[in-house]
């Protein structure tokens, strides 16, 4: 295995920054970090920005209006359905998870005090007390039972149903403690249950017209595929936030009334803005942006069992000559980073900071292809609008392509049908990913021999035993090690070729202040409402 670094050496400014607020002298600050394995000049540096951003306080007040660019009827405040973006912002403002990732994706307790076991297997989840629901209910053990147990109904339809299948046993064993049982040891369980479905709901909550949780926001108005309203929770268990009045969100689905919409002043925040719009941004000093990469990402699938991704040099031929650099700077205009062939983003704290980008050489992808005996052969490469920039992917690999004597056939397809009718199907086609939180979720999903996405149908008895160990185990630096040793066999010997990781880009007023990247996504993971104020 290659060497690995035992310690973070870039921390949590935001760790920092709450310590500050909470009175921390700065010694206590030092020590906190050198804990952590930072070093003193380091720490010197992170106090000093954190300093800086605690400066900023927080200004309570005012109507805070979002939009984003999907809504429909089917829009729900049943956190186990959430969809998409929209529903996600909703949950996150209304109700609470046990636990959330911070925006280095580093688990915190939220509703759980903590989280605990000693094999991975069986937990204790002990919850905050006197945490209470917006109808005056205490916050107890049977709710979390109830909103976790819900994910096994087939009625309910629950969108996290094939993950919740691990919780085997969900009990109260007092008011304040919950017993989880797996179906076989997870040490990602505390990451698992920050995800968006697993808000918690009051117990027998079969009415979702309006929200009842423990959110920041009290649900005065829900009107699907339309807007939702929420007022500041007066009773909120946290003991920053919500600092706005009020809370509107809606969708403004194109993006040029979406970007327009901010620039007039109507709303404080524009979600996931295109790329090509920003140049209507540039020049406004009352607006900014907010850029996370999470890890979404559009991935150039060629599958191992067909040909040509059966032909041995093929598809390592086919990663140098994709063109990271053109993608990034041309085609997403600098709004990414540059990929490694490996589902872990840059965002995640498992990435495999030793495992280099393949360099753009289209001689040595000739050589590779000729190898293969394929040079010269027209390769259908099948592309839609349906993968985020896939036409505009496959224009550049067969530009690249002409270039060497490589001849590819770009078929277009329709973008309604392409992931029921092509993706994971065509011998050589465009997917695209949304960001996961552990490189568990990413390499069970995508690349274990029986996973359900398996887009090249990589296949290794090896990695699906690796994968099992690192899952069991509690150990981070063998986890590490493992995971790390996984991204480099996924870069070199599956058949998905990932240029880059894309980054989402907010539109911002300049009196909106507090928002964080985070790696569940976007708009501060969906959980910017109670987290965000409004300069006078």
């Amino acid at each position: 295995m290659t060497n690995k670094p035992t310690n973070w050496t870039g921390r949590d400014d935001a760790m920092v920054e709450a310590a500050i607020r909470r009175g921390a002298s700065r010694r206590d600050l030092l020590k906190m970090l050198m804990a952590s394995g930072v070093a003193v000049s380091a720490g010197g540096s992170l106090l000093l920005r954190a300093g800086q951003a605690a400066a900023q306080t927080p200004v309570t007040g005012g109507a805070l209006k979002a939009a984003s660019w999907s809504a429909s009827t089917a829009d729900t405040l049943d956190p186990a359905k959430a969809s998409h973006a929209t529903d996600y912002v909703r949950c996150c403002a209304f109700y609470n998870r046990l636990t959330f990732l911070d925006e280095h994706g580093q688990v915190q307790m939220e509703l759980a005090d903590e989280v605990t076991s000693d094999d991975a297997r069986t937990w204790q989840v002990v919850l905050k007390p006197d945490v209470t629901f917006h109808d005056g209910k205490t916050l107890t053990a049977t709710d979390v039972v109830y909103s976790l147990k819900r994910h096994h109904d087939p009625a309910v339809g629950s969108k996290a149903a094939a993950i919740a299948e691990q919780i085997t046993e969900v009990t109260a064993v007092d008011d304040r403690t919950v017993q989880i049982v797996l179906a076989a040891a997870n040490a990602d369980l505390p990451t698992i249950l920050a995800l968006h479905h697993f808000m918690i709901i009051a117990d027998g909550t079969t009415d979702f017209t309006k929200a009842n949780g423990t959110g920041a926001f009290i649900c005065e108005v829900f009107e699907p595929g339309v807007r939702s309203i929420g007022t500041r929770n007066p009773n909120y268990f946290k003991a920053n936030g919500p600092y706005v009045d009020s809370f509107e969100y809606f969708a403004i689905s194109d993006n040029n009334a979406r970007v327009n919409a901010l620039l007039s002043g109507d709303i404080h925040l524009a979600a996931s803005i295109n790329p090509r719009s920003m140049r209507m941004l540039e020049g406004q000093n009352h607006v900014q942006t907010s850029v996370t990469t999470s890890g979404n990402y559009t991935n150039l699938n060629i599958r191992l069992d067909m040909s040509p991704g059966d032909k041995a040099h093929f598809v390592e031929g086919m990663k140098y000559l994709m063109n990271r650099e053109a993608i990034v700077n041309s085609v997403l205009r600098g709004l990414a980073e540059v990929g490694n062939d490996q589902p872990v983003s840059p965002a995640d704290r498992y990435r495999n900071t030793e495992l280099a980008a393949r360099e753009y050489d289209p001689e040595r992808a000739a050589d590779l292809f000729k190898q293969a005996g394929l040079m010269g052969q027209a390769i259908p490469i099948v592309t839609s609008d349906a993968p985020t920039s896939g036409v505009d992917y496959a224009m550049v690999v067969q530009q690249a392509g002409a270039q060497i004597g490589m001849r590819f056939d770009v078929q277009r397809v329709p973008s309604d049908g392409y992931w029921s009718n092509y993706w994971l199907k065509s011998p050589v086609h465009f997917g695209n990913i949304n960001p996961r939180p552990t490189p568990d979720i990413l390499f069970s999903l995508l690349y274990a021999s029986d996973a359900p996405w398996n887009e090249s149908q990589y296949k290794s008895e090896k990695f699906d035993a690796m994968l099992t160990e690192a899952r069991g185990s509690l150990d981070e630096n063998l986890r590490r090690d493992i995971y790390w040793d996984m991204q480099e066999m996924v870069a070199n010997e599956a058949g998905t070729v990932i240029p880059a990781y894309l980054s989402n880009v907010d539109g911002l007023s300049s009196k909106l202040k507090g928002l964080r990247p985070n790696p569940l996504g976007g708009q501060m993971g969906y959980a910017f409402a109670e987290n965000v104020w409004l300069e006078a």
